[in-house]
């Protein structure tokens, strides 16, 4: 199988695109912006008062039909500046499959069709969504209902390219690549390469990404046509409204600070990565068992169970909400207050995509990363690349010592729930195929916590 970057380069290279004004400073609303009044009304509804500056920036160019990279960073209202000017022109040209958003993970694509869906509700705009862990058939029938927007995973879209029966994408006017970093970063190069080969070269294109990388940017030569260019954050950045903290402690006594932490902020959401799904669903239960509301949500959970997860923490349900890296990237959890690292993530863009969960549409916001012995250089790379300081996480050592007892119970408490879910095959090592047949491929949504089928439990002991 070729790799994504060479699946990249089998198109024409078009030109680089040139830069436009980073924000142009005239526009300042919606209305300005030259929306109209189905959109308008939509967007007064939502409460999208003010255009963010991706918005602002690229929405001029958008409307004038023009294709856009868009480079900004996660939570700055990017899906809602590729979907007016896609329903604007549905507007004007009310035909049937008229936009394509291709999205790294399932979740997202949810999302991303809920806006749509939310901004067009006026004109009736139809979505479906295309994405593994669900029924192939449940997915002809939505496709044979002939939506006007498509938001689907690459893999399960190249699947029905191939077997569903009068599904095509001839009549295509719009094509979206969201999160097109890490697409490209979740080996969906090939997928992408042979969608381009099925699409009108006649189209508009739209490229949003976190980061510009060597794989985007080959991927934007060859598949948009003389593009604008609009980019409204550094490479690499956390929002100024962010305060970031670490707490330094010994690697056996991560569980109790952690408590200790969700304790002290009981009144907050929280979102608290680790990198396995291991040690998902062991905080998960270990929290329960010491009465937090907290729930998993991590690649071997069921379709339905990861975004019944989700809608549990988004309506208040669950104040706590413990994920791997499949909660990262482009979701849009409002009022998210603090995130922790359990585990600092290996790679320093990960740690900017998790801490952009919170601080959002310029709220501010917490993170606190637990820091052990063993990963003061990765902390040191993150605070480089970020240009940032963490500051120290204040606790209080009594406190800490009394909780040691309850928190030490309530890990065996996990870890003998664990063992029983092993045993009864409700939560194993291997992860599962999708429904349907054939998605197995499309689970690229897994993140680095599918890595944990090869790591070993080094880091268990230490804990219990």
């Amino acid at each position: 199988m070729p790799s994504a970057d060479e699946a990249s380069t089998s198109t024409s290279i078009a030109p680089e695109a040139p830069e436009a004004p980073t924000v142009p400073s005239a526009p300042t609303t919606f209305k300005s912006l030259g929306l109209i009044d189905p959109l308008l009304e939509a967007l007064e509804q939502l409460k999208f008062t003010i255009p963010t500056d991706i918005q602002t920036a690229a929405l001029p160019h958008a409307l004038e039909g023009r294709d856009i990279i868009g480079v900004a960073s996660t939570g700055s209202g990017k899906t809602a500046a590729f979907a007016l000017p896609i329903l604007q022109k549905l507007w004007e040209e009310p035909k049937g499959l008229f936009a394509c958003v291709l999205a790294p993970t399932r979740e997202l694509a949810f999302q991303i069709s809920q806006q749509f869906e939310s901004l067009g509700a006026a004109m009736g705009v139809r979505c479906a969504t295309i994405i593994g862990g669900v029924d192939l058939v449940s997915q002809q029938v939505a496709l044979a209902k002939r939506p006007h927007v498509v938001v689907a995973t690459p893999g399960r879209l190249q699947e029905h390219l191939e077997k569903t029966k009068g599904f095509s994408l001839r009549t295509l006017k719009f094509l979206v690549f969201d999160e097109a970093d890490r697409l490209l970063d979740l080996d969906f190069g090939p997928m992408i390469d042979k969608i381009l080969k099925l699409i009108p070269k006649e189209r508009t294109t739209y490229l949003y990404s976190a980061t510009m990388t060597t794989k985007v940017q080959k991927l934007q030569r060859a598949s948009l046509a003389n593009p604008v260019r609009v980019e409204v954050s550094e490479k690499y950045s956390t929002v100024s409204t962010l305060l970031q903290y670490y707490l330094f402690i010994p690697l056996s006594q991560k569980d109790v600070h952690l408590i200790y932490c969700a304790n002290s902020l009981a009144q907050n959401s929280i979102i608290i990565f680790t990198r396995t799904v291991h040690d998902a669903q062991r905080v998960s239960i270990m929290l329960r068992t010491l009465g937090f509301a907290a729930i998993p949500l991590h690649g071997q959970l069921t379709q339905s169970a990861r975004l019944g997860a989700l809608q549990k923490f988004k309506s208040g349900g669950r104040r706590i909400l413990v994920a791997t890296d499949v909660a990262s990237r482009g979701l849009d959890i409002p009022s998210v207050d603090v995130v922790i690292n359990y585990d600092v993530p290996t790679h320093s863009k990960d740690y900017i995509h998790r801490v952009g969960r919170t601080a959002r549409a310029g709220r501010s916001g917490k993170s606190i990363t637990l820091v052990s012995q063993y990963d003061v250089e990765l902390i040191q790379r993150i605070e480089k690349v970020t240009g940032k300081k963490m500051e120290l996480w204040p606790t209080d050592a009594e406190e800490v010592a009394l909780l040691r007892e309850r928190v030490d119970e309530a890990g065996r408490v996990a870890t003998t729930e664990m063992k029983e879910m092993s045993m009864n095959g409700k939560f194993g090592r291997k992860r599962r195929r999708d429904d349907g047949g054939g998605g197995g491929r499309d689970d690229r949504d897994r993140d680095d916590d599918t890595m944990e089928a090869g790591m070993p439990k080094k880091k268990s002991k230490g804990r219990r």
